[in-house]
């Protein structure tokens, strides 16, 4: 099994390029599965994730052509088998994501309850209760959800809570449903309009993604298109925080900083001098150290989830004290015991860390818990005096493209061994 060894205290200095969206990747190659023909997907990710979804379409009977670039060429015609297995799906919750599809277009599916990362409960009774509505038969049994419908049918859908994943399920069913589906109370994510901006060019009739209420006019048939997947907002806040915590300066290429509006609002309250163009952003701290931010967690556009962990690093060495409440998921501090292991003064209170911070980290072997966590271990190194060893990468690499070469490029000494 890989770890990761950080020797800290290198200073950070450079340009790198941000990778495609994991979590617009995801439920795009979902989606290929509703086309009458082949789709070609461009801008993917090299991430595990991305593996265990092609491993999960070609046992299906899915076509699939990938080329250097990683481009990914889908063929649907070839499907013969509408079975999501344990074995995949454990592994990844995103594997649900082939629920509502199948369910649209073949009227059938049978698909293992998910898996993934151990950062709290995540239920998939929005996705079931959605397609129910709009006339799907379910039955939950021996662990898989089972599925039948002859043709969905167009309701109106209130999500009880906000949910990435339950809405874009059941916006890709509602695409090849017959009448129109409303989703209220939708995520607002830019990987859900990054899924519905797709669809659209497939064409689906979709309008309102991006707010909380999203309509969808079914369609007999999606035709094959080609689409580039938006670039990693995530990706983009993580090196954002790595040149932050440093005191160094990056520049990121190829983004979208206009997604990451929370996040640049609380880097410039850090002491970040920060830029931005069209597909760029940059950050320059100046060589000075950090000051201490508050964070609260929320659906976006508030500040995501996806970047508490990396802020509790970079609080750990700011100036001042900060409270970090996590609002999303319930499960998500794991991370704490590890900084506390390289000298974090961190004090827990329910869904809240209250972090004082230090001048400086100490090097000690730490474990990584979840793909969020792995990413706060590696920049918390990145400052910590000695070399800092990050054990279960497996997480990182289901979320960061090559994260070692690319901090490498930004002068981080890092260095990937197997154990």
């Amino acid at each position: 099994m890989d770890k990761l060894i950080i020797t800290g205290g290198a200073p950070i200095n450079g340009e790198i390029r941000i990778s495609g969206a994991k979590n617009a990747a995801l439920p795009i190659l979902a989606a290929t599965l509703l086309a009458e023909g082949p789709m070609k997907v461009s801008n993917v990710p090299h991430l595990q994730d991305i593996t265990t979804t092609m491993e999960l379409l070609g046992e299906m009977g899915v076509h699939l052509v990938v080329d250097e670039k990683l481009n990914i060429e889908s063929d649907p015609r070839s499907i013969k088998s509408f079975y999501a297995p344990y074995n995949l799906v454990k592994t990844m919750r995103a594997s649900i994501l082939v629920l509502g599809p199948l369910v649209a277009k073949y009227g059938r599916a049978e698909v293992s309850l998910p898996g993934g990362c151990a950062i709290g409960s995540r239920p998939v009774n929005l996705h079931v209760d959605g397609l129910k509505q709009m006339g799907a038969e379910i039955d939950i049994e021996n662990g898989y959800i089972k599925a039948k419908a002859k043709r969905l049918k167009g309701a109106k859908l209130i999500m009880d809570v906000v949910s990435v994943t339950g809405t874009e399920n059941l916006m890709m069913a509602a695409a090849l449903a017959k009448g129109t589906t409303l989703i209220e109370n939708a995520a607002r994510e830019p990987e859900v309009v990054d899924l519905a901006k797709c669809l659209i060019k497939m064409g689906a009739k979709i309008h309102g993604a991006g707010t909380s209420t999203i309509a969808i006019e079914g369609v007999d048939q999606l035709k094959g298109i080609e689409y580039e997947v938006l670039p990693d907002r995530i990706e983009t806040g993580t090196y954002l925080v790595a040149g932050a915590i440093s005191g160094g300066r990056v520049k990121l290429k190829d983004t979208r900083p206009d997604m990451l509006d929370a996040v640049i609002v609380k880097l410039q309250e850090a002491g970040a001098i920060i830029e931005t163009g069209d597909d760029w952003v940059s950050l320059d701290m100046q060589g000075n150290r950090p000051r201490a931010v508050d964070i609260h967690t929320a659906p976006y556009p508030a500040f995501p989830t996806d970047m508490q962990a990396q802020f509790c690093a970079l609080n750990a060495i700011a100036e001042g004290s900060s409270v970090i409440r996590e609002t999303v998921f319930e499960n998500r501090f794991m991370h704490i015991n590890e900084l506390q292991r390289l000298g974090a003064n961190v004090r827990m209170e329910g869904n809240n860390a209250f972090i004082r911070g230090v001048s400086k980290l100490k090097a000690a072997p730490v474990m990584a818990t979840d793909l969020r966590a792995s990413a706060s271990l590696v920049l918390a190194g990145m400052v910590a005096h000695g070399d800092t060893e990050v054990q279960r990468i497996y997480h990182i690499d289901r979320g960061y493209e090559r994260i070692e070469e690319k901090l490498q490029q930004l002068g981080a000494i890092i260095r990937r061994v197997a154990d």
